[in-house]
């Protein structure tokens, strides 16, 4: 055989392997089985069994660290610091000591955490029991360099091992991250910093704090106010003490109402949701579903299109024509796609979320004062009024918004007397499960 022939042998020969590597992992994916044989930091592999994963209880006790750390409001830097103070050892420090092999290397301090691997802990769904197949890929069988692929491309396989987080806490770990907070120029910041929006114009509130001004002092205002000097909204001004106890009664009361009346609550949800009922839920589904068939149906008509026009098969005056018609239909099924996608995503978001409030509301017992913890489990959102001082003494609105839930307003004893007794007649009607 001929050098070049050689060549191409070897080629032809690496394409079938690589085709074939690709066959056995989406046949494995198929059949619901992980395709990674990564076993991330807080699990270990079965010995008699590679598929099956166990919790690896020292590694998976600061899994959990890491993400209380993270409901406290503590950034990936600061955790990583965090860990680091406490002489917690890095994964391959650990790997190290228990005798477990690893690839990459122990750095000189085996306490020095990168806040990379913090993230990849922070971002890391096989935590909550899952298998996650798919997540990369390659370019070609001839460029290994790896290529992330879109979060809606990921196959998401349930129940595959022991969770060592919920699913409603790792849900709510990635939308604390996605609103990150940033400290003031003081190095201090609120319980509330990044949650606080102005009524009118929507913006986000600024926490001002200073070395001039003490704690008492410390307090909010809207983005879009700037002293008088041409701002397109009002001060929207509340002292962060004060919010502070606004949000603590608030919480109170909530606890209090969900403590004895648990069922009358869910009723109150689920007529709340009544909007987005099970028939017009799977409806939508049924829309984003078949709108995605059709714009890769769409992609294969303008690539035909295209194609005949070059090869002289339909003139140009009937190509453009053809290709008007099929990229704006396309267009706005990307649109209403796109939509459906975000109501389903948030449809399913306040079901979790409102799993991980009353999980919490359950656990309380008597609280005293607000953590970043309890703030970040419960609070979604909270808007300020502007000050109204039409009674003589300034007077400040606030709405909350707990998560999964919205806003609420406690019912009276009668409004709860008329709720339980229309639940008993219409048990159907409306139902959740939590």
């Amino acid at each position: 055989m001929s050098k070049k022939n050689y060549s191409v042998a070897r080629v032809v020969t690496h394409t079938q392997t690589s085709k074939k590597i690709r066959a056995v992992w989406q046949s494995k994916a198929n059949n619901g089985k992980r395709v990674s044989s990564t076993v991330p930091f807080g699990y270990v592999k079965d010995e008699t069994d590679k598929e099956r994963w166990f919790i690896d209880e020292p590694a998976a006790e600061v899994v959990r660290k890491i993400y209380d750390l993270c409901l406290a409001g503590r950034g990936p830097l600061q955790i990583a610091r965090d860990l680091e103070k406490e002489n917690i050892p890095v994964p391959s420090a650990y790997y190290e000591s228990v005798g477990r092999k690893h690839s990459n290397p122990v750095p000189t301090n085996p306490y020095r955490w990168d806040q990379k691997t913090v993230v990849h802990i922070l971002e890391n769904r096989q935590y909550t029991g899952c298998a996650v197949n798919f997540k990369t890929t390659t370019v070609s069988y001839k460029v290994h360099k790896k290529i992330y692929n879109a979060k809606e491309d990921y196959q998401i396989i349930p129940d595959m091992q022991e969770p060592i987080i919920s699913e409603e806490k790792w849900l709510r770990v990635q939308e604390l991250r996605e609103n990150r907070r940033r400290l003031t120029a003081t190095g201090r910041t609120s319980l509330f910093s990044g949650l606080v929006y102005c009524y009118d114009c929507g913006a986000k509130l600024h926490f001002c704090a200073a070395k001039s001004l003490n704690k008492n002092q410390e307090f909010f205002r809207c983005a879009n106010y700037k002293d008088g000097r041409g701002g397109t909204c009002k001060i929207h001004y509340i002292r962060n003490i004060v919010l502070e106890k606004i949000v603590l009664e608030a919480i109170r009361n909530l606890a209090e109402f969900i403590r004895y009346n648990e069922k009358v609550f869910l009723y109150m949800i689920a007529k709340q949701n009544d909007a987005m009922r099970k028939a017009e839920y799977e409806k939508l589904k049924k829309t984003v579903a078949d709108g995605e068939i059709r714009i890769k149906e769409l992609d294969r008509l303008i690539e035909k299109v295209y194609e005949d026009n070059a090869l002289g098969r339909i003139d140009d005056d009937r190509y453009r024509k053809l290709m008007s018609k099929y990229e704006r239909e396309q267009k706005e099924l990307t649109v209403t796609v796109s939509e459906g996608q975000e109501t389903l995503k948030s449809a399913e978001q306040k079901s979790v979320d409102l799993r991980m409030l009353l999980r919490t509301f359950r656990e309380m017992t008597d609280i005293q004062e607000l953590t970043p913890t309890l703030v970040n489990s419960l609070i979604e959102r909270i808007e300020v009024h502007n000050n109204d001082k039409s009674s003589g003494h300034c007077f400040v609105k606030v709405d909350i918004y707990f998560t999964g839930v919205g806003m609420i307003c406690i019912p009276t004893e009668e409004e709860v007397i008329a709720m339980m007794e229309e639940a008993r007649r219409n048990p159907q009607e409306y139902s959740i499960v939590a």
